[in-house]
């Protein structure tokens, strides 16, 4: 199921990531769905575009590289 809009993306998503880490995973997650047809595989797509631009720093907040 694609994402509309930003609002729909999982409660993990919304309440970690910065808004344009979620405009990442939305697009990601929305081409891997459409490719992959599996929502799991289209998850992990898409964490993992996010991981591209993206870090975890020592706070544990996602930061840009």
């Amino acid at each position: 199921m694609p994402y509309n809009s930003l609002k729909e993306l999982p409660d993990g998503v919304k309440d970690n990531l910065p808004h344009h880490a979620q405009e990442i995973y939305k697009e990601a997650f929305n081409s891997a769905s459409d490719e992959y047809k599996e929502e799991a595989t289209a998850h992990k797509v898409a964490w993992n575009a996010v991981k591209t631009k993206y870090k975890k720093d020592d706070n544990d907040n996602w930061v840009k590289k």
